[in-house]
């Protein structure tokens, strides 16, 4: 089983016009879709994640003739926003094509920072070759990364060098991410006969790798 990860770049900054309307604020940022889905009356729901402030998020929808209904709320350092809404043509399109080719989206999307969407679907390698090659006339489509299918937490455990991976089983092992710590670098290199530094380097590597990968 594959997986193949892209970025969409949907026309005009978004994918309907509430999702433009989002885009386009100053004082709103789309960071995730938790989920997507297509409705029996050809209409649509999402889950976005948002960073911005609850009461200016429900002023936009608010304004949005496309949006049904909306539910927000403010979950912790983001907002959450369920979406009902009138699909257009790229709309439907693209979520026609999972179900006509049976791939399935990894959620969550993610949002990049010039506003594309980072999706990452998971099938036979063929099949989402095939379902690549069907994405709506007027996205663009830029291919960032393919392998064989693993959960994202491993996914990200398999980025790291098989050094760095040493090393963050022996931290965790030795009690270095505990509060408090229970261990040091030393306490570390002693454990894989390395140097203090070097298993300062390769945590400082691993930290880097890592929360790059996690934070929108």
């Amino acid at each position: 089983m594959r997986y193949v990860t892209f970025v969409l770049i949907p026309p005009d900054g978004g994918l309907h016009p509430s999702d433009r309307r989002l885009a386009e604020d100053s004082d709103v940022t789309r960071t995730a879709l938790h989920d997507i889905n297509r409705l029996d009356d050809g209409t649509a729901v999402t889950l976005y994640r948002l960073d911005g402030t609850v009461e200016r998020v429900e002023e936009i929808l608010d304004d949005c003739a496309d949006v049904l209904a909306h539910n927000v709320s403010a979950t912790g350092d983001s907002v959450h926003a369920y979406v009902h809404f009138e699909t257009n043509d790229v709309v439907a399109g693209l979520l026609a094509v999972p179900h006509a080719h049976g791939i399935i989206l990894d959620t969550p999307i993610e949002f990049t920072p010039r506003g594309g969407l980072r999706i990452t679907v998971v099938g036979e390698e063929t099949t989402i070759r095939e379902t690549i090659g069907t994405v709506p006339d007027g996205i663009g489509l830029k291919l960032e990364e393919t392998g064989e299918y693993e959960p994202s937490a491993q996914r990200l455990f398999a980025r790291l060098t098989t050094r760095q991976q040493e090393t963050l089983k022996a931290a965790i092992e030795a009690g270095y991410y505990e509060v408090p710590r229970r261990a040091t670098h030393a306490d570390i290199a002693e454990r894989l006969d390395r140097t203090g530094g070097t298993v300062g380097e390769h945590l400082r590597k691993i930290e880097a790798a890592v929360l790059t990968a996690i934070v929108p």
